[in-house]
């Protein structure tokens, strides 16, 4: 299908049984809430969705069903995070052959490429299949930091059609504006300065606290683009205890946590991931209850 990078796509989570087995009903679930809210697309299998630890029968799963759930109506994009070129270039072929409309792409894992390999790596991927690519953009977590002069040599690969910005630099998302017009979507990929790149002319949102609050994520994105910053500051305000809880390490835990509390999730993790114990789940919890105790009425 065709479709633009615009809008809201969620990250979203892989649920899993209490003996670490895929819970497809649960997933069902979740994704049935965000397209009730309205969103624009779904990642599979990015890091909220475990990347590292889900194997690629549970990737093949969940792209499979949410290609038959959506019916063409909205993208599926599969997340691609491998240590090394040919593993992607499989992933990617993969991907096209599960029915996915397009695929979200990180640098090399567990080797820090230099600029030359980061570039050559991305080239190699795209050029492998004809799916629309984004490029995702999160040096603080992966240490490699594809910035916007490097798009100059991406350019040439006409499926490369957007980033996802997570480097927390919001310049970035101008320096890509100024530098490239239209010709690569930005997306911003760090849920406590999402209003802030919406304001600035981001394209979307890769969201992970939808994943708990899909209506919430979605009004604020659509405010915005209506031009109602008041209303959509708002709900921002209300939201951002709960967006802080994005850019923790635990991050997997506490949004799963979160989907457990609004009812459209499970708190079960794979190890070594471990469910949330002790004095950590209590505060967790306690900043999820106290936002769902005056959660705004949309």
């Amino acid at each position: 299908m065709s479709f633009e990078w615009k809008g809201v796509f969620p990250a979203l989570l892989t649920p899993f049984k209490k003996d670490e087995t895929l819970d497809l009903d649960m997933f069902e679930k979740n994704l049935a809430a965000q397209v009730a809210a309205g969103i624009h697309g779904i990642i599979i299998g990015g890091s909220l969705g475990e990347a590292s630890t889900i194997t690629e029968k549970e990737k093949e799963e969940l792209t499979e069903f949410s290609v038959e759930y959506l019916n063409e109506d909205i993208p599926v994009i599969v997340n691609i995070a491998e240590a090394t070129t040919a593993d992607a270039v499989k992933q990617a072929a993969n991907a096209k052959k599960w029915g996915a409309d397009g695929i979200m792409l990180l640098p090399p894992m567990r080797y820090k490429t230099d600029d030359r390999e980061t570039i050559t790596y991305f080239k190699a991927v795209a050029r492998s299949t004809d799916l629309p690519t984004m490029i995702y953009n999160n040096p603080p977590d992966y240490k490699i930091d594809t910035r916007p002069d490097m798009f100059d040599e991406l350019i040439e690969c006409e499926n490369i059609t957007a980033l996802k910005e997570s480097s927390r630099d919001v310049t970035n998302l101008t320096r890509m504006k100024n530098r490239f017009g239209d010709r690569f979507k930005v997306l911003c990929g760090v849920d406590t300065l999402a209003m802030e790149e919406l304001c600035l002319g981001a394209d979307g949102w890769v969201a992970g606290l939808v994943d708990a609050f899909p209506k919430e994520t979605t009004t604020i994105y659509n405010l915005v683009k209506a031009g109602k910053i008041e209303e959509a500051t708002r709900i921002y305000r209300w939201f951002m205890p709960l967006l802080e809880l994005d850019i923790h390490s635990k991050l997997v835990q506490y949004i799963k946590l979160a989907a457990k509390q609004t009812g459209i999730g499970s708190e079960y993790v794979r190890a070594p991931r471990l469910t949330l114990a002790g004095e950590e789940r209590e505060r967790i919890l306690k900043i999820i209850n106290d936002a769902i105790s005056i959660r705004p009425i949309l």
